[in-house]
């Protein structure tokens, strides 16, 4: 399994806009997606999007950072814009994970 993991920090007084919006998005998506809050650091996210292979996974990548894309509203609510969200894909590491 890999994923795609994408942080952000969305601005002050924006939180709940942002969780309306987002918790449509995920009902809608059809996709697996969870949405996880710092419990460090107020209004920082992270989105994770598993998928079963690394293409899939770079698809989800370059389909939630498109312009386009209904994710990309996200951007609005995140103080510099989508410079500041940070989107990587992950692969299973470790033993047995033939991780090369």
């Amino acid at each position: 399994m890999y994923i795609c993991f994408a942080e952000y920090k969305i601005a002050a007084g924006e939180r709940d806009v942002y969780l309306a919006y987002v918790n449509t998005l995920m009902k809608e998506s059809g996709r697996s997606v969870q949405l996880y809050e710092g419990t460090d650091q107020f209004n920082l996210f992270v989105e994770i999007w598993t998928a079963a292979t690394e293409d899939e996974a770079e698809a989800i990548k370059k389909e939630r950072c498109d312009e386009r894309s209904s994710w990309y509203r996200v951007a609005e609510w995140i103080p510099g814009g989508a410079d500041k969200m940070h989107v990587w894909t992950f692969k299973p590491a470790g033993a047995g994970s033939n991780a090369g």
